[in-house]
Protein backbone atom coordinates (compact mmCIF):
# COMPACT_ATOMS: atom_id res chain seq x y z
CA UNK A 1 0.00 0.00 0.00
CA UNK A 2 1.20 3.22 -0.82
CA UNK A 3 2.11 5.58 2.00
CA UNK A 4 -0.01 8.96 1.53
CA UNK A 5 1.08 12.43 3.06
CA UNK A 6 0.01 13.56 6.45
CA UNK A 7 0.67 12.79 10.23
CA UNK A 8 -1.81 9.42 11.40
CA UNK A 9 -1.39 8.78 15.38
CA UNK A 10 -2.45 5.00 15.46
CA UNK A 11 -2.95 3.62 18.89
CA UNK A 12 -1.70 0.01 19.00
CA UNK A 13 -2.54 -3.36 20.79
CA UNK A 14 0.70 -4.38 22.20
CA UNK A 15 -0.66 -7.66 24.02
CA UNK A 16 -3.56 -8.49 21.25
CA UNK A 17 -2.46 -11.57 19.23
CA UNK A 18 -1.46 -15.17 19.40
CA UNK A 19 2.58 -14.78 19.89
CA UNK A 20 2.48 -11.16 21.34
CA UNK A 21 3.64 -8.91 22.43
CA UNK A 22 6.57 -9.91 20.32
CA UNK A 23 5.48 -9.82 17.32
CA UNK A 24 3.63 -6.73 17.62
CA UNK A 25 6.65 -4.61 19.44
CA UNK A 26 8.19 -6.36 15.65
CA UNK A 27 5.48 -4.99 13.42
CA UNK A 28 5.18 -1.67 15.10
CA UNK A 29 9.10 -0.93 14.76
CA UNK A 30 8.69 -1.81 10.91
CA UNK A 31 5.56 0.45 10.72
CA UNK A 32 7.08 3.47 12.48
CA UNK A 33 10.34 2.66 10.16
CA UNK A 34 8.21 2.91 6.75
CA UNK A 35 6.18 6.08 7.60
CA UNK A 36 7.96 9.35 8.46
CA UNK A 37 4.47 10.68 9.30
CA UNK A 38 3.35 7.86 11.28
CA UNK A 39 2.61 8.42 15.11
CA UNK A 40 1.73 5.48 17.37
CA UNK A 41 0.04 5.10 20.96
CA UNK A 42 1.71 1.84 22.68
CA UNK A 43 -1.05 0.16 24.93
CA UNK A 44 0.27 -2.41 26.93
CA UNK A 45 3.02 -2.61 29.86
CA UNK A 46 5.83 -0.10 30.05
CA UNK A 47 8.59 -2.64 29.71
CA UNK A 48 7.36 -4.22 26.15
CA UNK A 49 6.59 -0.45 24.90
CA UNK A 50 10.01 0.56 26.27
CA UNK A 51 11.38 -2.42 23.64
CA UNK A 52 9.94 -0.43 20.79
CA UNK A 53 11.07 2.68 22.20
CA UNK A 54 14.77 1.19 22.39
CA UNK A 55 15.16 -0.07 19.34
CA UNK A 56 14.46 3.79 17.13
CA UNK A 57 16.56 6.11 16.40
CA UNK A 58 16.93 9.52 18.60
CA UNK A 59 13.97 11.26 15.75
CA UNK A 60 12.02 8.35 15.48
CA UNK A 61 11.38 8.06 19.40
CA UNK A 62 9.76 12.16 18.92
CA UNK A 63 6.67 10.00 17.65
CA UNK A 64 6.42 7.51 20.19
CA UNK A 65 4.53 7.85 23.47
CA UNK A 66 3.10 5.24 25.93
CA UNK A 67 -0.11 4.08 28.03
CA UNK A 68 0.47 1.71 30.51
CA UNK A 69 -1.71 -0.84 30.40
CA UNK A 70 -0.93 -4.48 31.39
CA UNK A 71 -4.33 -6.38 30.91
CA UNK A 72 -5.21 -8.06 27.82
CA UNK A 73 -8.29 -8.64 26.23
CA UNK A 74 -9.03 -12.64 26.71
CA UNK A 75 -10.22 -14.76 23.59
CA UNK A 76 -13.71 -14.95 25.63
CA UNK A 77 -13.55 -11.44 27.13
CA UNK A 78 -16.84 -9.97 24.80
CA UNK A 79 -17.19 -7.31 27.49
CA UNK A 80 -13.48 -6.65 27.58
CA UNK A 81 -12.86 -5.30 31.04
CA UNK A 82 -12.18 -1.19 31.25
CA UNK A 83 -8.26 -1.62 31.92
CA UNK A 84 -7.62 -3.74 28.94
CA UNK A 85 -5.59 -2.86 26.20
CA UNK A 86 -7.80 -2.63 23.78
CA UNK A 87 -10.79 -0.67 26.24
CA UNK A 88 -7.78 1.65 26.43
CA UNK A 89 -6.60 1.92 22.74
CA UNK A 90 -10.50 2.88 22.45
CA UNK A 91 -10.91 5.17 25.15
CA UNK A 92 -7.47 7.13 23.31
CA UNK A 93 -9.31 6.97 20.31
CA UNK A 94 -12.46 8.71 21.91
CA UNK A 95 -10.54 10.88 23.79
CA UNK A 96 -8.67 12.30 21.37
CA UNK A 97 -5.07 11.33 22.07
CA UNK A 98 -4.89 9.06 18.73
CA UNK A 99 -6.71 8.69 15.66
CA UNK A 100 -7.18 5.54 14.74
CA UNK A 101 -6.41 1.88 16.60
CA UNK A 102 -5.09 -1.46 15.42
CA UNK A 103 -5.28 -4.91 17.26
CA UNK A 104 -4.70 -8.32 16.56
CA UNK A 105 -6.68 -9.81 19.98
CA UNK A 106 -9.97 -11.15 20.70
CA UNK A 107 -12.20 -10.17 17.32
CA UNK A 108 -15.17 -10.51 19.59
CA UNK A 109 -13.64 -8.45 22.09
CA UNK A 110 -12.66 -5.90 20.01
CA UNK A 111 -15.82 -5.18 17.97
CA UNK A 112 -17.46 -5.32 21.33
CA UNK A 113 -15.44 -2.40 22.41
CA UNK A 114 -15.38 -0.41 19.94
CA UNK A 115 -19.30 -0.65 19.43
CA UNK A 116 -19.59 0.31 23.24
CA UNK A 117 -16.47 3.00 22.91
CA UNK A 118 -17.67 4.48 20.35
CA UNK A 119 -21.40 3.72 19.63
CA UNK A 120 -22.98 2.33 16.39
CA UNK A 121 -23.95 3.87 13.15
CA UNK A 122 -27.88 4.34 13.87
CA UNK A 123 -28.41 2.26 10.88
CA UNK A 124 -26.06 -0.56 11.37
CA UNK A 125 -26.63 -3.23 13.85
CA UNK A 126 -24.05 -5.08 12.82
CA UNK A 127 -20.75 -4.32 11.99
CA UNK A 128 -18.83 -5.46 9.57
CA UNK A 129 -15.27 -6.34 8.86
CA UNK A 130 -13.98 -5.86 5.84
CA UNK A 131 -11.13 -7.49 4.33
CA UNK A 132 -9.26 -6.46 0.94
CA UNK A 133 -8.33 -9.66 -1.30
CA UNK A 134 -5.51 -9.54 -3.71
CA UNK A 135 -7.46 -10.90 -7.02
CA UNK A 136 -5.86 -11.95 -9.91
CA UNK A 137 -7.67 -8.61 -11.97
CA UNK A 138 -7.31 -6.75 -8.97
CA UNK A 139 -8.30 -6.26 -4.96
CA UNK A 140 -11.58 -7.52 -4.16
CA UNK A 141 -13.33 -6.30 -1.23
CA UNK A 142 -14.99 -9.30 1.42
CA UNK A 143 -17.53 -8.65 4.25
CA UNK A 144 -18.27 -9.49 6.69
CA UNK A 145 -15.12 -11.82 7.32
CA UNK A 146 -16.33 -12.13 11.28
CA UNK A 147 -17.87 -8.82 12.42
CA UNK A 148 -21.11 -10.81 13.10
CA UNK A 149 -22.24 -14.52 12.27
CA UNK A 150 -25.74 -13.93 11.78
CA UNK A 151 -26.71 -14.49 7.59
CA UNK A 152 -30.24 -12.21 7.75
CA UNK A 153 -30.88 -11.33 4.63
CA UNK A 154 -31.45 -7.20 5.59
CA UNK A 155 -27.85 -7.18 6.98
CA UNK A 156 -26.43 -8.92 4.23
CA UNK A 157 -27.90 -6.13 1.86
CA UNK A 158 -26.85 -3.18 4.61
CA UNK A 159 -23.42 -4.51 4.08
CA UNK A 160 -23.56 -4.40 0.22
CA UNK A 161 -24.03 -0.77 0.73
CA UNK A 162 -21.08 -0.46 3.43
CA UNK A 163 -18.71 -3.19 0.93
CA UNK A 164 -19.67 -0.49 -1.96
CA UNK A 165 -18.54 2.44 -0.49
CA UNK A 166 -16.05 0.85 0.87
CA UNK A 167 -14.56 0.00 -2.00
CA UNK A 168 -14.92 3.64 -3.40
CA UNK A 169 -13.43 5.30 -0.94
CA UNK A 170 -10.81 3.19 0.36
CA UNK A 171 -9.36 1.85 -2.79
CA UNK A 172 -10.80 4.50 -5.15
CA UNK A 173 -12.65 1.82 -7.69
CA UNK A 174 -15.17 3.43 -9.59
CA UNK A 175 -18.70 2.03 -10.01
CA UNK A 176 -18.21 -0.92 -7.83
CA UNK A 177 -19.66 -4.03 -9.02
CA UNK A 178 -21.13 -6.03 -5.97
CA UNK A 179 -21.95 -9.58 -6.11
CA UNK A 180 -23.46 -12.02 -2.85
CA UNK A 181 -21.42 -14.99 -2.43
CA UNK A 182 -23.37 -18.36 -2.95
CA UNK A 183 -23.06 -21.98 -4.40
CA UNK A 184 -23.57 -21.16 -7.75
CA UNK A 185 -24.67 -17.82 -9.54
CA UNK A 186 -28.29 -18.91 -11.15
CA UNK A 187 -30.86 -17.19 -9.71
CA UNK A 188 -33.01 -19.47 -6.51
CA UNK A 189 -29.26 -20.99 -5.64
CA UNK A 190 -28.06 -21.02 -2.22
CA UNK A 191 -30.16 -20.97 1.42
CA UNK A 192 -33.05 -19.18 2.33
CA UNK A 193 -30.82 -15.94 3.69
CA UNK A 194 -29.05 -15.98 0.24
CA UNK A 195 -32.54 -16.43 -1.67
CA UNK A 196 -34.43 -13.61 0.02
CA UNK A 197 -31.30 -11.39 -0.08
CA UNK A 198 -30.95 -11.68 -3.86
CA UNK A 199 -33.84 -9.50 -5.03
CA UNK A 200 -33.69 -7.24 -1.88
CA UNK A 201 -30.34 -6.37 -3.48
CA UNK A 202 -31.22 -6.53 -7.24
CA UNK A 203 -34.01 -3.18 -5.98
CA UNK A 204 -31.77 -2.21 -3.44
CA UNK A 205 -29.54 1.14 -3.70
CA UNK A 206 -25.93 1.11 -3.30
CA UNK A 207 -23.57 4.23 -2.75
CA UNK A 208 -20.90 5.23 -5.01
CA UNK A 209 -22.62 4.60 -8.29
CA UNK A 210 -22.55 0.70 -7.64
CA UNK A 211 -24.32 -2.28 -9.23
CA UNK A 212 -25.31 -5.77 -7.96
CA UNK A 213 -24.67 -8.00 -10.69
CA UNK A 214 -26.19 -11.06 -8.86
CA UNK A 215 -24.91 -14.17 -7.02
CA UNK A 216 -20.94 -15.10 -7.77
CA UNK A 217 -19.28 -18.01 -6.48
CA UNK A 218 -16.00 -18.47 -4.23
CA UNK A 219 -13.98 -18.27 -7.29
CA UNK A 220 -14.84 -15.09 -7.65
CA UNK A 221 -13.13 -13.92 -4.46
CA UNK A 222 -9.58 -14.93 -5.73
CA UNK A 223 -10.13 -13.78 -9.71
CA UNK A 224 -12.20 -10.82 -9.28
CA UNK A 225 -13.21 -10.69 -12.87
CA UNK A 226 -17.40 -10.54 -11.88
CA UNK A 227 -16.84 -8.45 -8.95
CA UNK A 228 -15.32 -6.04 -7.34
CA UNK A 229 -17.46 -6.72 -3.56
CA UNK A 230 -18.02 -9.59 -2.23
CA UNK A 231 -21.01 -10.05 0.07
CA UNK A 232 -21.75 -12.72 2.77
CA UNK A 233 -22.13 -13.62 6.42
CA UNK A 234 -19.14 -13.36 8.92
CA UNK A 235 -19.09 -16.99 9.63
CA UNK A 236 -19.02 -17.97 5.70
CA UNK A 237 -16.22 -14.83 5.13
CA UNK A 238 -14.09 -15.87 8.24
CA UNK A 239 -13.16 -19.59 6.80
CA UNK A 240 -13.38 -18.23 3.15
CA UNK A 241 -10.48 -15.55 3.91
CA UNK A 242 -8.66 -17.94 6.24
CA UNK A 243 -8.63 -20.94 3.11
CA UNK A 244 -7.91 -17.91 0.40
CA UNK A 245 -4.49 -17.26 2.50
CA UNK A 246 -3.97 -21.01 3.28
CA UNK A 247 -3.75 -21.37 -0.39
CA UNK A 248 -1.52 -18.54 -1.46
CA UNK A 249 0.72 -19.72 1.85
CA UNK A 250 0.91 -23.50 -0.25
CA UNK A 251 1.56 -21.60 -3.50
CA UNK A 252 4.27 -19.26 -2.48
CA UNK A 253 2.16 -16.02 -1.88
CA UNK A 254 -0.68 -14.07 -3.45
CA UNK A 255 -0.61 -12.86 -6.07
CA UNK A 256 1.34 -10.58 -8.49
CA UNK A 257 -0.95 -7.61 -8.03
CA UNK A 258 -0.67 -8.47 -4.24
CA UNK A 259 0.07 -5.74 -1.19
CA UNK A 260 -3.60 -5.75 0.14
CA UNK A 261 -3.42 -5.51 3.89
CA UNK A 262 -3.99 -8.89 5.56
CA UNK A 263 -6.03 -7.08 8.01
CA UNK A 264 -9.72 -6.07 7.93
CA UNK A 265 -11.37 -2.76 8.52
CA UNK A 266 -14.26 -2.55 10.92
CA UNK A 267 -16.95 -0.76 9.41
CA UNK A 268 -20.56 0.50 11.33
CA UNK A 269 -18.95 1.98 14.46
CA UNK A 270 -17.88 5.84 14.72
CA UNK A 271 -14.00 5.27 14.50
CA UNK A 272 -11.24 3.95 12.68
CA UNK A 273 -10.52 0.52 13.68
CA UNK A 274 -8.35 -2.29 11.88
CA UNK A 275 -8.24 -5.94 13.25
CA UNK A 276 -5.42 -8.06 11.94
CA UNK A 277 -5.29 -12.04 12.71
CA UNK A 278 -4.32 -13.20 16.07
CA UNK A 279 -2.25 -14.94 14.40
CA UNK A 280 -0.35 -12.20 12.80
CA UNK A 281 3.31 -12.20 11.43
CA UNK A 282 5.21 -8.87 12.15
CA UNK A 283 4.26 -7.98 8.39
CA UNK A 284 0.89 -8.40 9.47
CA UNK A 285 0.71 -6.63 11.87
CA UNK A 286 2.77 -3.68 10.34
CA UNK A 287 0.05 -3.71 7.33
CA UNK A 288 -2.22 -3.24 9.66
CA UNK A 289 -1.05 -0.18 10.99
CA UNK A 290 -0.36 0.88 7.70
CA UNK A 291 -4.30 0.55 6.78
CA UNK A 292 -5.32 2.29 9.33
CA UNK A 293 -3.24 4.87 9.06
CA UNK A 294 -4.59 5.08 5.15
CA UNK A 295 -8.04 4.84 6.50
CA UNK A 296 -7.53 7.76 9.03
CA UNK A 297 -5.70 9.80 6.11
CA UNK A 298 -8.48 9.38 3.24
CA UNK A 299 -11.38 9.95 6.24
CA UNK A 300 -12.57 6.30 4.89
CA UNK A 301 -15.17 5.94 7.62
CA UNK A 302 -16.37 9.49 7.82
CA UNK A 303 -16.69 9.34 3.81
CA UNK A 304 -18.59 5.99 4.08
CA UNK A 305 -21.00 7.21 6.73
CA UNK A 306 -21.74 10.18 4.80
CA UNK A 307 -22.30 7.92 1.55
CA UNK A 308 -25.03 5.74 3.54
CA UNK A 309 -26.76 8.38 4.83
CA UNK A 310 -27.13 9.62 1.29
CA UNK A 311 -28.86 7.00 0.40
CA UNK A 312 -32.34 7.01 0.08
CA UNK A 313 -34.54 6.82 3.54
CA UNK A 314 -35.77 3.01 4.70
CA UNK A 315 -39.18 3.12 3.72
CA UNK A 316 -40.01 0.78 6.71
CA UNK A 317 -39.21 -2.82 5.09
CA UNK A 318 -35.52 -2.97 6.09
CA UNK A 319 -35.45 -5.49 9.09
CA UNK A 320 -32.01 -5.43 10.42
CA UNK A 321 -32.94 -4.96 13.72
CA UNK A 322 -35.07 -7.77 14.03
CA UNK A 323 -36.33 -8.04 16.79
CA UNK A 324 -34.07 -6.11 19.26
CA UNK A 325 -35.42 -3.94 21.53
CA UNK A 326 -36.50 -0.81 20.94
CA UNK A 327 -34.08 2.01 21.04
CA UNK A 328 -34.07 3.51 24.34
CA UNK A 329 -34.89 7.53 24.00
CA UNK A 330 -31.83 9.01 24.30
CA UNK A 331 -29.12 6.11 23.80
CA UNK A 332 -26.13 7.25 21.98
CA UNK A 333 -25.25 4.34 20.39
CA UNK A 334 -29.25 3.25 18.93
CA UNK A 335 -29.37 0.36 20.43
CA UNK A 336 -27.54 -1.84 23.23
CA UNK A 337 -24.58 -3.65 22.15
CA UNK A 338 -24.96 -7.06 22.77
CA UNK A 339 -22.12 -9.46 21.34
CA UNK A 340 -21.62 -12.89 22.44
CA UNK A 341 -19.40 -15.93 20.89
CA UNK A 342 -22.79 -17.02 18.48
CA UNK A 343 -22.58 -13.46 16.79
CA UNK A 344 -18.55 -12.76 16.17
CA UNK A 345 -15.37 -14.41 14.77
CA UNK A 346 -12.59 -15.00 16.75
Amino acid sequence: MTTEPGTARIAVDLLGGDDAPAVVVDGALRAVRADPDLHLLLVGPTEVAAGVVDALTPAQRTRITIRATRTAAGSADHAPRADSTVRAAVFAVRDGAADALVSAGSTGATVSAAALGFGRWADVRRPALVATLPAVSGPVILLDVGGSLEPRPATLVRHAALGAAFAAVAHAIDAPRVGLLSVGTEAGKGDRPRRTADPLLAAAPLPCDARYVGLVEGYDVTLGVHADVVVTDGFTGNVLLKAIEGAYAMAGGPPASGGAPRAAALLGVAGTVVVCHGAATPDDVASGIALAAHLWRRRATDRVREQLAALPADDGTDQERGDAPARPAGHPTGYPVVVNEAEVGT
